[in-house]
């Protein structure tokens, strides 16, 4: 008898989960879905193995993987956003969802400054001129951030840490969050059109719903700043990239840095690839040794409360 039928089951969209998370999990008898599981293949791999819980790192957990499973009690995210999962199809079944809440904040919050430094002083067109063989000393004029605005829509704890970082190089800071009652010393709430309309620097770091899909599409871009630079470490629907497009093309927006995509592996070709004043990364912000271990941990310790509360024996 395998030691899967033994012992209750817990699924892990992904090929591994870090080493104290599998420590953590030592009464649970582990399955790998691999890197890029299909719906088809989460469906059977639940059929076989009827798993207690799933720990989501790659895919989307739908109805149709949910509905194949008899013993699920909780679907926990290894990670921040759970909007690859059936939510509402979960509660229907009284099956919890958890996120890993905060642990990769770190991460993500230094990745956006990374873009947001990339874009400002121009660090890949840059680079890609000096290997080309120019030296635009003479004629480059990079965008300083001390005394300009940034706006964070979301005010979580990526949005927080963004923040701390503008008041030290002396920004000036926005934040939008319906959530937040309160802010920090300086850090000042605003309404979304506020924010849009006063922000040399807008970064995103929200979750992605159904209300706030495509929130930066043509109108909202058209109110944005001249010149303005737009980040988005958060989810790929936040932004009409289409809109985007144009509006980089068009010289509307100084430049964008984009971590996240509607659609994952980015499509190709996709008109973004070929904007000079963009720069893409493969939804990484959150990807560090360190946040793997947060990540692993804290959607670990999430399965084992819920199936503690529930009496489940492992």
């Amino acid at each position: 008898m395998s030691d899967a039928a033994i012992r209750p089951v817990i699924l892990v969209t992904g090929a591994d989960l870090a080493p104290q998370a599998v420590a953590m999990l030592e009464g649970f008898a582990l399955v790998y879905a691999g890197k890029a599981p299909t719906e088809d293949e989460l469906v059977a791999l639940c059929e076989r193995h009827q798993p207690t819980a799933i720990i989501v790192r790659y895919g989307r957990i739908t109805r149709r993987i949910i509905d194949a499973c008899r013993q699920l009690q909780v679907i926990s995210k290894h990670g921040t956003g759970i909007d690859t999962i059936d939510v509402k199809t979960a509660a229907e079944r009284g099956i919890a969802v958890k996120a890993a809440a905060g642990a990769n904040a770190a991460a993500v919050a230094e990745h956006t400054w990374a873009l947001i430094f990339a874009c400002a002083k121009s660090v890949v067109t840059l680079d890609r001129r000096m290997r080309e063989g120019h030296w635009d000393k003479s004629t480059h004029k990079s965008m300083e951030l001390k005394g300009r605005t940034i706006g964070l829509v979301g005010l979580g704890a990526i949005g927080s840490r963004v923040a701390d970082v503008a008041l030290a190089l002396g920004m000036q800071v926005l934040a939008y969050d319906p959530f937040a009652s309160a802010a920090r010393d300086g850090v000042r709430l605003a309404d979304l059109d506020t924010l849009l309309r006063s922000s040399d620097v807008v970064s995103l770091h929200c979750p992605l719903t159904s209300d706030n899909r495509h929130m930066i599409n043509q109108a909202s871009l058209a109110r944005m700043k001249e010149g303005a630079i737009l980040v988005n470490t958060a989810r790929g629907g936040l932004i009409d990239e289409a809109a985007l497009a144009a509006a980089l093309t068009a010289g509307k927006l100084h430049s964008a840095g984009l971590d996240s995509f509607e659609q994952e592996p980015l499509a190709v070709p996709h008109a973004l690839q070929d904007i000079q004043n963009v720069i893409l990364s493969p939804h990484i912000g959150g990807v560090t040794a360190d946040a793997y271990i947060g990540m692993g941990t804290g959607a670990a310790n999430n399965v084992l409360a819920v199936l503690n509360a529930a009496g489940v024996p492992a």
